[in-house]
C-alpha cells in the first residue's frame, strides 16, 4: 500500500478547523517542531514496515507532544490522525469524549505510542 502522508497545509487546515470549533489562539509557535512531527511517521516507515495505525499514532503523538502551535495542539493532533487514517482507507470511529480522554492521557504520559496504535486500530474500520 502506498501511504498518503500528511502535509503542512493539511495540518494547518486541521488546526484552523479545530480553532473554529473550539476557539483558542491562532499561530505557529515553532516550524521546526511541526516539521519534526510530520517527519516522524516517514522515518518510522523508512526503518521498517509499520502498520497504518502505528504511523497514525506516531503522527498524533508527535503533534500532541511537540506543541508546534500556540494553542490547540492536542485537538489538531487528533484531527490530523483522523484525516491520515481516512485518506489511507480507514475510518476512525470515536466520539469526542473518547478522543479527548486518549489525547489527555498521551499528554499526561499515561499512553504509549504502541497503546495508541492499538486503540486506533480497535476504533477503526476499513472504508
Amino acid at each position: 500500500m502506498t501511504i498518503k502522508w500528511m502535509t503542512r497545509d493539511i495540518v494547518f487546515a486541521a488546526h484552523a478547523r479545530s480553532l473554529k470549533d473550539h476557539n483558542g489562539a491562532a499561530g505557529l509557535r515553532d516550524e521546526g517542531k511541526l516539521q519534526s512531527a510530520l517527519e516522524r511517521p516517514k522515518s518510522l516507515h523508512a526503518d521498517r514496515e509499520p502498520s497504518l495505525f502505528e504511523l497514525a499514532a506516531c503522527l498524533l503523538y508527535g503533534l500532541a507532544k511537540n506543541h508546534a502551535f500556540v494553542d490547540g495542539n492536542k485537538r489538531t493532533a487528533f484531527l490530523a490522525a483522523y484525516i491520515f487514517l481516512g485518506v489511507n482507507g480507514q475510518e476512525l470511529d470515536s466520539d469526542e469524549a473518547e478522543a479527548a480522554a486518549i489525547v489527555m492521557d498521551i499528554a499526561a504520559g499515561n499512553v504509549t505510542e504502541s497503546d495508541l496504535a492499538r486503540w486506533l486500530k480497535a476504533k477503526s474500520t476499513s472504508l
